[in-house]
């Protein structure tokens, strides 16, 4: 079961932020790379089918700033999921992830996602196609298991077997799926997290990187996760309270010793936003992800308020997220800021 004969390569903690639908585009990661300069950033989930026939200049546009960036794919023919490799390669992607922990019924239906846990072999033959075609690194991002397949044992095989291909990375989402009866949001938050179950996968496979993900919503637990496992995956608390990924970024990397402000951040947020809107791109796209900047200080209300309000409108400027940081009172800014 375990690998201990395999050599053990230095350990380097990995802070990510998870790949989430209609939420991590181009715009809400160039956000979040100005809060955490060292997280790798992962994309939306791109179905092969979308990437391959679909727009991809669309699809896959990115800043250079970004990077460290990794692509997530959703699909389980491997010769389409190895064109998409190249074209990943191609488009200057630093990793492409395979998603196998998604289990909402489109993605069923599309042979994809979390359902695949019970193809190991077919997600082995997966990784290996992707592998070859782009020399990426290639990960998994999965769960513990799936409706009543969650035992250790057949967690390991499935890990085995993906390894065995050459799969090294491996992100694990810290709960079951159930593949039917409850909704994606359900299956984030019904299962019990058995965060015990991903530190005995590294203890037994320590030559694979393993990354935990799933519920991780402070510092305190991304660092005793780190304790046991190489990096934290950061999901829904990183879109709601975006700001704790400067306090992540500083406990889990040392740096920057003073990390930037609120106020900072919006000034340069403001020059990303004038750059957009001149490229035609509509304001809100962009001050969409930036509601939760102020989440838990006070004046968070009138700021996501002002923003929601304000930023769909036609004549907006660059000046919008100075508008709305003046729309919290004075004393409500400087408590909030410093």
């Amino acid at each position: 079961m375990a690998d201990s004969n395999l050599t053990i390569a230095p350990r380097a903690i990995r802070l990510s932020v998870a790949p989430m639908l209609d939420k991590t585009d181009t715009h809400c990661r160039y956000f979040h790379r100005l809060l955490a300069p060292d997280a790798r950033l992962y994309s939306e989930m791109i179905t092969t089918g979308a990437l391959l026939h679909g727009h991809r200049d669309d699809l896959l546009s990115f800043n250079s700033d970004e990077h460290p960036l990794a692509l997530q794919l959703g699909g389980s023919d491997p010769d389409a999921l190895a064109r998409c490799c190249e074209v990943a390669a191609n488009r200057g992607f630093d990793e492409v992830n395979l998603n196998v922990g998604c289990p909402s019924d489109r993605v069923q239906n599309g042979r994809f996602g979390a359902c695949l846990m019970a193809e190991p072999a077919l997600v082995a033959n997966c990784a290996r196609a992707m592998q070859r075609a782009c020399g990426l690194p290639v990960s998994v991002k999965t769960r513990i298991g799936i409706d009543d397949m969650d035992s250790y044992d057949l967690l390991c095989r499935f890990v085995e077997t993906v390894a065995a291909a050459g799969c090294r990375i491996f992100i694990i989402h810290a709960r079951k799926a159930w593949l039917s009866g409850l909704s994606p949001h359900e299956n984030r938050t019904v299962p019990p997290l058995r965060y015990d179950t991903v530190y005995r996968l590294k203890q037994d496979y320590p030559s694979l990187t393993i990354v935990i993900n799933g519920g991780i919503r402070t510092v305190a637990e991304a660092l005793e996760h780190v304790e046991h496992c190489d990096g934290v995956m950061i999901g829904r608390e990183a879109y709601d309270n975006p700001y704790l990924l400067t306090s992540l970024q500083e406990a889990l990397f040392g740096e920057p010793a003073l990390p930037p402000s609120r106020v900072e951040i919006i000034e340069q947020m403001s020059d990303y936003l004038a750059r957009q809107i001149a490229a035609g791109i509509p304001a809100k796209r962009i001050s969409r992800h930036m509601l939760g900047l102020f989440h838990g200080q006070p004046g968070a209300r009138a700021w996501r308020r002002w923003l929601s309000e304000h930023a769909w409108q036609r004549d907006v400027d660059s000046a919008l997220l100075f508008t709305a940081s003046r729309a919290m009172s004075v004393s409500e800014i400087g408590a909030a800021v410093i």
